[in-house]
């Protein structure tokens, strides 16, 4: 199993993560060992339960003209339909990098509350 510092850093380093996570999240990490750590554990938590998209969420968003607008017609299309191919197997949430990350951090949040 992962050390949560690394699934931390996964968000951190995904591109897909919000700029105000990943501020977070690093600020979580700077914070390790000190009396501030479950401070910012709680903050950090709390901004991953916000930014993981739901997979209905996403999978409408790659089907609308704002999906498209951002990625392209024809990524978003492609997004889309890997979005579908999450659902069917029982995903709940996004595959993005950062929400993957975000997930497992989540499930783990015990280990840092």
């Amino acid at each position: 199993m992962k050390e949560i510092k690394t699934v931390v850093q996964e968000i951190i380093n995904a591109p897909s993560c919000y700029p105000a996570l990943r501020e977070v999240a690093q600020d979580y990490l700077d914070r390790l060992g000190t009396d501030k750590e479950k401070e910012a554990a709680k903050k950090l938590v709390e901004y991953t339960e916000e930014c993981v998209e739901k997979i209905d969420d996403v999978l409408q968003f790659f089907q609308s003209d704002a999906g498209k607008k951002v990625f392209g017609e024809e990524k978003a299309t492609v997004l889309a339909k890997q979005a579908k191919e999450v659902k069917a197997k029982g995903g709940k949430y996004c595959f993005c990098p950062a929400c993957t990350a975000g997930v497992e951090l989540l499930e783990r949040k015990a280990e840092i509350l």
